[in-house]
């Protein structure tokens, strides 16, 4: 069991302290606590308790540290301080930091108030802001007051006083390229530059790198730089007064551009402020533009003055610029354009004094600038005009309209189009183009939509053949006819008389609305109910034939004559019906019956001096001339008088019909008569005709019976003989293909074998050549293998080799102080006429060494 677990009660009397343990002991005599460490085996007398403990003593490992409170007052030495009582003494509400060390107890009143804990360790580009509660001096000399801030810079591992409090953990702000950071000072300070700084005062920080603000500054924020180009401008306004980065004063409120030519980079001062980026302006040379506001030569704006700008140029708009429209296209004017100009101040054009409100033109072709002191009003643009075209032109200074037709015309500037306008009916009679001649019941009505008119155009109209048209000029107070076909075109002050016409069956007033009279022939129908003199009432349909008589169409009464009765058709169905009614009212039904249409013609034409109905009505105001009368139907309107007549009517179609019928049948008797002849006839004829054919048939079959009996034997000789021909035909073909077949498998055979030893002669060549080749390049390797060998081992060396044996054994012969000697085995004859030479003193070309060696070599081989 773990001793650190067992916790002795106070009333033991022995107590075993582990080894780093402690207790705390409490003298009831005296009332002194002590501190008993182990390791020990601790007996407690009667007088004495323990209050704390056993208890592990305070261990701080390395790089760790813990705060005591109320510290135990130690000498200089070291040693623990008591007072008379033998009480330790303690700094009350003082604190105590204990680094690393051995283990230590906690005497009585200390109190652990942190727990041991590692020491911080402050990174590179990190610091401590600290701040100091009391007045102290740190280790480097420099004394610290309540309250002061300063920074414990890393890299390094920070040391806890009791004396300061560590306030936050401050990293440092990255500054990259084409940025900086925005400072404030917290209070009075020196920046790292040593330049002072007040409490509130911003400033920048460009340099490259982490920058770790100091004590009293802060970070307000991280500015980017504005890339700038030489289509983009910085506009920059000043929010208080100050000196730029040039040395330039600029006061509060002032406003300027930032060009690339200034700075390829910009970063904006903490006394500025971006409003923007201003693009650049580009005019070609076909452009212009007029600014407002202009800057001076002094950077100041004009203001309420103009500047006329044009291309080719390229250009910023400077603080208090604008432009008036915009960027605007140069005026090209053609042969057939101009321009309506307005001066709105006075200046000299050319020559020419303009005032306020002047207005004039120009024309093509040419170019035109407009300079700043002159308005372009409207743009003009000559007008053709053919033969049969024409505008309304109206004077803007003596207000007189006119038209202009068959020429291309261009406004003057005290000239604009007049629109003409109509009535609304006149309007949809004249969009409709309907043809009065094609469409009876509703003439020159209007259907669906139809394009507008352009009202500043001379109204034209087409007058129809054989059709008239009158027109009412209000200003002359005079109407004109015009007989078609012809094309009108109205005048200013001129309108169509619309005609307002009768319609349907019977006629109602008003129905067709037209601007064209037809002169006719033409025809109306009408229905109207008469009356006999017995009290028959009929419905009558009617159809006239009318037209108007004109003699002479330049006479302009003539011509008034047409349009004096508005509604012609009407009173002309009117008067017909009167005299109609009339004429009916004093006849009887079976008279009317009878002689309906007589009645009716002489009611309306009218009986000459000979009794003979007249063939034309005249209605002298208008000259309509009536030449025909078509009675179409005749209906009594009585029920009971149609019935009556409907009986009548049956009775007289049954009658007919009977007899129809009658002759009908009687001509179909006859008829069947002469069929039933004609059929027996031909019978006879028929039966006649096929025995004629049977004879001819037998004749055939006999002619045919003695054709098959010949006929079979010579087919049967004839294909015997064809048979022999063909297989014979059939053996030679055989022959000719088997010996044609021994050929082709003789050569088949010859060019194989021919082949085969030419690939294997070819092969025995190659291989012959490659075996060449092959014994060539091996004894080239092996000679040059040789005499790099040579070439290595040197010819110095190998004759060193050779005649190294033969000198060892002379100079070993001259170790034994022999002079000559001869060493042979006796199975080879010596010469010995050379030795003895040179024994009996002859002189020899060679020293006794070298004759020996040459001997020994002879002996050798």
């Amino acid at each position: 069991m773990d001793r650190r677990q067992v916790r002795p009660s106070s009333d033991e009397n022995i107590i075993r302290i582990p080894p780093f343990y402690y207790i705390h002991v409490l003298d009831q005599n005296s009332n002194v606590t002590r501190v008993e460490v182990g390791p020990k085996t601790y007996i407690r007398q009667d007088n004495e308790r323990i209050i704390y403990g056993p208890e592990k003593m305070v261990t701080v490992p390395p790089r760790h540290y813990c705060i005591i409170e109320n510290p135990a007052v130690r000498g200089d030495d070291g040693t623990v301080k008591f007072d008379v009582s033998g009480q330790v003494k303690l700094n009350h509400a003082d604190q105590d930091i204990r680094l690393a060390q051995e283990p230590f107890p906690l005497f009585p009143g200390e109190v652990l108030k942190q727990v041991v804990s590692p020491l911080k360790v402050v990174t590179a580009n990190t610091a401590l802001r600290l701040r100091s509660i009391l007045d102290f001096e740190d280790d480097i000399g420099s004394k610290r007051v309540a309250g002061d801030e300063w920074l414990f810079e890393g890299p390094g591992t920070y040391i806890p006083k009791k004396e300061v409090v560590v306030e936050e953990t401050i990293r440092a702000t990255v500054i990259k390229p084409n940025q900086a950071i925005k400072l404030r000072a917290r209070k009075e300070t020196l920046d790292r530059d040593g330049n002072p700084r007040v409490t509130g005062e911003e400033w920048l920080v460009r340099k490259i790198g982490a920058y770790l603000p100091g004590a009293y500054e802060e970070v307000v924020d991280i500015v980017d730089a504005y890339v700038l180009t030489d289509k983009k401008a910085l506009h920059m306004r000043a929010t208080r007064t100050f000196k730029d980065d040039s040395g330039k004063l600029r006061r509060n409120g002032e406003e300027w551009l930032v060009k690339v030519e200034d700075a390829e980079t910009y970063i904006a001062n903490v006394y500025e402020e971006v409003v923007g980026v201003v693009p650049i302006t580009t005019l070609t040379n076909r452009q212009y533009c007029v600014i407002l506001d202009p800057s001076g030569p002094d950077g100041k704006p004009q203001l309420g003055q103009k500047k006329l700008v044009k291309g080719e140029k390229s250009f910023f708009l400077q603080p208090g610029e604008k432009l008036e429209k915009g960027t605007q296209n140069v005026y090209v004017l053609g042969e057939d354009e101009g321009l309506i100009l307005r001066a709105t101040e006075a200046f000299k054009d050319e020559g020419t004094d303009r005032r306020p409100g002047d207005r004039w033109m120009i024309r093509g072709p040419t170019e035109y600038v407009p300079p700043v002191q002159v308005d372009v009003v409207t743009k003009r643009k000559a007008i053709p005009l053919d033969e049969n075209e024409g505008i309304y032109v109206r004077d803007t200074k003596s207000g007189k309209v006119r038209a202009v037709t068959g020429e291309t015309y261009m406004l003057t500037q005290d000239e604009e189009l007049w629109a003409k306008e109509l009535p609304p009916i006149i309007e949809n009679l004249l969009q409709s183009n309907k043809d009065p001649l094609a469409d009876r019941s509703d003439r020159g009505s209007a259907s669906g939509a139809q394009k507008s008119r352009e009202k500043t155009k001379v109204v034209s109209f087409r007058v129809p053949h054989n059709a008239a048209v009158q027109i009412y000029d209000y200003k002359d107070k005079k109407a004109r006819v015009i007989y078609g076909p012809e094309l009108v075109m109205l005048g200013p002050d001129e309108q169509f008389t619309q005609l307002s016409l009768s319609g349907g069956k019977p006629k109602r007033p008003n129905v067709i609305k037209s601007l064209v009279l037809l002169l006719g022939p033409d025809f109306c129908t009408d229905i109207i109910t008469i009356e006999t003199a017995d009290h028959a009432r009929l419905q009558l349909q009617l159809s006239y034939n009318w037209h108007f008589n004109i003699d002479d169409k330049n006479d302009a009464k003539e011509a008034a004559k047409l349009f004096t009765v508005p509604d012609f058709v009407g009173d002309a169905c009117k008067a017909i019906a009167s005299r109609v009614r009339g004429a009916v009212a004093s006849v009887q039904f079976d008279d009317f019956h009878k002689n309906s249409a007589k009645i009716i013609r002489a009611s309306v034409f009218g009986l000459d001096e000979k009794q003979k109905v007249r063939d034309r009505f005249v209605f002298p105001q208008n000259n309509l001339v009536i030449t025909s009368i078509d009675i179409q139907s005749v209906e009594p309107v009585d029920q009971r008088t149609r019935d009556a007549l409907q009986k009548s009517v049956q009775l007289a179609i049954e009658i007919t019909t009977n007899s129809q019928e009658a002759t009908a049948r009687h001509e179909a008797e006859r008829l069947e008569q002469e069929a039933k002849g004609r059929l027996e006839r031909q019978k006879i004829l028929d039966e006649a005709e096929a025995e004629k054919s049977r004879r001819e048939l037998l004749e055939l079959q006999a002619n045919s019976a003695a054709v098959e009996s010949t006929g079979q034997a010579k087919a049967e000789a004839q294909s015997r003989a064809e048979a022999a021909r063909i297989e014979g035909e059939a053996a030679v073909q055989q022959a000719k293909l088997k010996a044609e077949a021994a050929r082709i498998e003789a050569e088949s055979e010859l060019e194989r074998l021919t082949r085969a030893r030419e690939a294997e002669t070819k092969y025995l060549k190659e291989n012959n050549t490659l075996e060449i080749a092959k014994s060539r390049e091996v004894s080239e390797i092996e000679v040059e293998k040789f005499k790099n060998m040579v070439g290595a081992i040197g010819a110095d060396t190998i004759r060193a080799i050779a005649v190294s044996g033969p000198e060892m054994q002379v100079k070993l012969l001259q170790s034994l102080g022999l002079k000559t000697t001869l060493i042979t085995d006796g199975n080879s004859p010596i010469n010995l006429f050379n030795t003895a030479h040179g024994l009996l003193g002859a002189t020899s070309a060679l020293p006794s060494s070298e004759k020996l060696r040459s001997d020994c070599i002879d002996s050798d081989d």
